[in-house]
């Protein structure tokens, strides 16, 4: 199940997603996350589902390998789904018993609660599968330029941030190993009541924070050894240029924000 989480993954392509400015492409999702909350009723909900499709569609990625890569995370969205169907009341109440109660309100909540973590996490691994990690820490740290003036370490902030996205496939592909390990010891992750089914989890976590740690100071010593001293005086490799394609991308999201208010109740 490991291997199917696509978050962090970057799949190189020639597409026009990805080829935009990352800058676009970061305050894109920033933005769509945002106005996603603005959605109160199918049509909205349609609205945004068709626009990220087209979006997804435009990377040339198939649908399949995002639908694939969201399964690690269903039982996350269904729980709190379930939470919120079940806790929810209404004028329609159709189950009724103590803190418990199923109604009109809450199955729709539910449903639209269901749509809007597909549709974040879907722009979100878009945005990771189109645009490489440094590509990404250039845009974070343009974006947070700003907060230098008072004296917020933006360059530092945007380094911790890709290399924590770089090493979430690696860490993931490192749980997976660590799985099949235990497994080919007699440990059966899928066996059991909750409780051993967390207890199972220990011989995982532990050799996970260890792997973690040792891949972390190698890291640092790498760093070291080739003479980093953070990003003073430090000039860029890659330079960001924003073109029309990146203003037509913006001008797609404000008409999106647009169509939101427009068709919410």
């Amino acid at each position: 199940m490991m291997d199917k989480l696509i978050f962090g993954r970057y799949i190189p392509g020639d597409s026009w997603i990805h080829k935009l400015d990352p800058r676009a492409k970061l305050l894109s999702t920033v933005i769509f996350i945002g106005i996603i909350f603005l959605a109160n009723n199918w049509q909205t909900y349609l609205l945004l589902l068709l626009f990220a499709l087209t979006a997804i569609r435009l990377s040339t990625i198939k649908l399949s390998f995002f639908i694939n890569g969201i399964k690690p995370l269903i039982w996350l969205i269904l729980f709190t789904v379930v939470l919120q169907v079940l806790f929810t009341g209404g004028s329609t109440v159709y189950f009724d018993w103590g803190p418990i109660i199923i109604s009109r309100e809450g199955l729709l909540n539910g449903v639209f609660i269901f749509c809007r973590f597909v549709l974040i996490i879907f722009m979100s691994t878009l945005l990771t599968l189109t645009t490489m990690p440094l590509s990404l820490t250039d845009a974070i740290e343009y974006l947070l330029r700003p907060l230098k003036v008072v004296k917020v370490p933006v360059y530092e902030i945007a380094l911790m941030l890709s290399i924590a996205l770089r090493f979430v496939p690696t860490l993931m592909d490192e749980t997976e190993k660590i799985m099949n390990a235990q497994r080919a010891r007699g440990v059966d992750f899928g066996e059991g009541n909750i409780f051993q089914q967390m207890k199972a989890i220990v011989p995982i976590l532990i050799p996970l924070f260890v792997s973690s740690f040792n891949r972390a100071e190698e890291l640092a010593t790498a760093m070291e050894a080739r003479g980093y001293k953070g990003g003073e005086g430090r000039t860029k490799y890659r330079q960001l240029e924003w073109v029309s394609r990146d203003t037509t991308a913006m001008m797609a999201y404000a008409l999106l924000t647009v169509g939101l208010v427009v068709l919410r109740n």
